[in-house]
């Protein structure tokens, strides 16, 4: 049996940080979006550290990095979401390029813990 404490997962808490940052953002949207764009982008935000927290109370270290595969989509969903933000206007592209050095960290980790649990 190979169950993690996600909250000492520092991913875990990154991803965390990074769901106050994104609604934070998305706050600013029109409110014409609040129930496409902005729905499905916080929706995505929240699998991140949800699938993190899912696969850590899983048996197997390789159902772990399942759920950890899903959480990395989840981080490329949201990518592409606020890109097509920034595209309509919605965000600026410093906003754009913050929230994606986090992402981009948030991806390296999960990258980094997936070979970890894979070995």
């Amino acid at each position: 049996m190979s169950r993690h404490n996600f909250k000492e997962l520092k991913v875990w808490q990154k991803s965390r940080l990074l769901v106050v940052e994104v609604y934070k953002l998305t706050a600013k949207f029109p409110s014409s979006e609040k129930f496409s764009l902005v729905s499905q982008i916080n929706r995505a935000v929240v699998s991140i550290s949800s699938n993190i927290a899912e696969g850590a109370g899983r048996n197997t270290n390789k159902d772990f990095a399942h759920f950890l595969d899903i959480a990395m989509g989840s981080s490329f969903e949201i990518e592409s979401q606020l890109m097509n933000a920034k595209d309509l206007e919605f965000i600026t592209e410093n906003d754009l390029t913050e929230i994606l050095l986090q992402i981009n960290e948030i991806q390296k980790m999960l990258v980094g813990f997936q070979k970890t649990l894979r070995e």
